[in-house]
């Protein structure tokens, strides 16, 4: 029992209904295993039994196809008709063999087949062993036209057999009645078992939860010590500022809630008692200091003031300052700019001079290339002159000849006009571009002296941009040691502001606390 009350509340309600739900959980476990028993149990039965039925009524109908056809053998004469009765009598005496093959492999492979049930199914398949032949023998008699010899087999032979089949075939269907009705009786009798369980489980489950809840009851009374409407009102005259003992208070069971609301409504009144007199010179000092931090506020105020406008000052000239280091970095950048650009001009100027320099030697090996084409257009010419004198001796025979020779001297001649006239054009090409040279010559020259003087001027704006950068970075420092100063000192002035805010605010406190520990009612001395 005592181990029940160390419980917290919060275990007590968990294990009460942790073992409803386990008793829940017994009785649906329960139930799903019946059930699924009872469901496997019918499936199974109703499987094989309809397995073995279907197998047996397919034997029942074709023996009695094959008798038909026997039987229609010995009345038909059409040979086209007595030739589809034949085969329907053999199809037919397949089909029972089939089904009876079928019904013996159902009966071996099922494990709930009964010895009577496989007495009979072997019984079946002897009668057919039996009477199969005599069928097939009739049929062949038949098929030979034997009708007498095979009327006296059906009455002599086949009759009795059949009946016989018939009769094996009568009781293994009331077998399988009896054993579905038996089967029946035994599901009810399981139902009526499961049922019991159920319902006991039921009951017990019922049981369980009663016991449980009428002992959480009593546990959470005892652990309350009283009722909860009596709770709530003792703790609301101790929120009203009662703090008078509190009524059966001394009869609660210890470590009860009711026993430690006594214990704290007593510390309460220690401490209401400790707090109205601690309150009340908590007040006086805060009124002194209150008055010494407004006089100390006000001389900070003063000094943060001189030094904001000392700071402004510094940030001005700092802004300055910082103004011509900006300027100078950008002169130095474009001075840098220039530089660069005129020593990519002088780049340029010397690759234009190399050029011009690769244009005439090209244009004087042109020059006399076409020499060469001038004297090879006179060599020609003097050939086909020469050619033309020996066309003039041969007479009419070389008057072709003459003829071809005159053409090509005067293709040499326009050759060689056309040749002096590319040569006087190529001499003029020659000089303008020696005049082109030269003239490039003196302006490279002229681009060098630019580029040294840009990177003189560059070297003097960089030195000018150092020195402006040291500059603004001492004054950058003292500029940043006056804003922590003047930081430092608002922040005290703000400190000081705080403290006499927070002195005024503790007198306040210290007021108010004194009117609030007075609203306590404690019990008379």
């Amino acid at each position: 029992m005592h181990s029940t009350h160390s419980l917290t509340v919060k275990t007590r309600l968990a294990l009460a209904f942790g073992l409803l739900a386990a008793f829940v959980l017994l009785v649906s476990t329960l139930s799903l295993q019946a059930l699924a028993q009872t469901d496997r149990a019918f499936v199974d039965y109703v499987q094989g039994v309809t397995a073995r039925a279907n197998a047996a009524v397919k034997v029942h109908k074709a023996v009695d196809a094959r008798a038909i056809a026997a039987r229609n053998l010995l009345l038909l004469t059409d040979p086209g008709e007595l030739e589809s009765e034949r085969q329907a009598a053999a199809r037919a005496h397949e089909t029972v063999q089939q089904g009876l093959a079928e019904l013996n492999r159902l009966a071996t492979e099922d494990t709930q087949v009964t010895a009577e049930a496989r007495e009979l199914i072997a019984g079946l398949a002897r009668v057919e062993q039996d009477y199969g032949p005599v069928a097939l023998a009739i049929v062949d008699l038949a098929n030979k036209g034997q009708r007498e010899a095979a009327l006296t087999k059906l009455a002599q032979e086949c009759r009795p057999r059949l009946a016989a089949l018939l009769q094996a075939s009568s009781r293994y269907a009331e077998y399988t009645e009896r054993r579905a009705q038996a089967q029946v009786a035994q599901a009810t009798a399981d139902y009526q078992a499961q049922q019991r369980l159920l319902l006991a489980a039921c009951v017990l489950a019922f049981a369980v939860a009663v016991g449980c809840g009428v002992a959480i009851t009593r546990s959470l009374t005892r652990a309350l010590g009283a009722e909860p409407a009596e709770l709530g009102r003792a703790a609301q005259r101790v929120a009203s500022g009662d703090l008078s003992p509190l009524p059966k208070a001394e009869q609660a069971p210890e470590g009860s809630v009711l026993a430690s609301l006594a214990t704290m409504q007593t510390s309460l009144a220690q401490l209401v008692s400790h707090v109205r007199d601690a309150s009340d010179s908590i007040a006086t000092g805060s009124q002194q200091i209150a008055t010494g931090n407004a006089d100390l506020s006000q001389r900070t105020e003063h000094q943060a003031s001189h030094l904001q406008q000392t700071s402004s000052s510094m940030e001005q000239l700092t802004g300055t300052v910082r103004e011509n280091a900006a300027t100078a970095q950008q002169a130095n950048a474009l001075a840098s700019k220039a530089s660069q650009a005129a020593v990519d001009g002088g780049g340029a100027m010397h690759q234009v001079i190399t050029t011009m320099q690769d244009i005439a030697a090209s244009s004087k090996k042109i020059a006399d290339i076409i020499g060469v084409i001038d004297g090879i257009a006179f060599q020609t010419n003097i050939l086909a002159l020469n050619a033309a004198v020996e066309a003039a001796r041969a007479g009419e025979q070389g008057r072709g000849f003459a003829v071809v020779a005159s053409e090509v001297r005067s293709l040499a001649q326009r050759s060689a006009g056309a040749a002096r006239e590319i040569k006087a054009l190529i001499g003029a090409s020659v000089d303008n571009v020696e005049q082109g040279e030269r003239q490039v010559h003196e302006a490279g020259r002229a681009m060098g002296a630019i580029v040294a003087e840009i990177q003189n001027v560059s070297r003097f704006i960089d030195q000018i941009s150092r020195a402006t950068s040291e500059q603004t970075a001492g004054i950058g420092q003292v500029s940043d040691a006056v804003t922590q100063l003047d930081r430092a000192t608002q922040q005290n002035a703000a400190l000081v502001e705080e403290s006499a805010a927070a002195a005024a605010s503790l007198r306040d406190q210290a007021t108010r606390l004194s009117e609030a520990v007075n609203v306590f009612k404690l019990a008379e001395a």
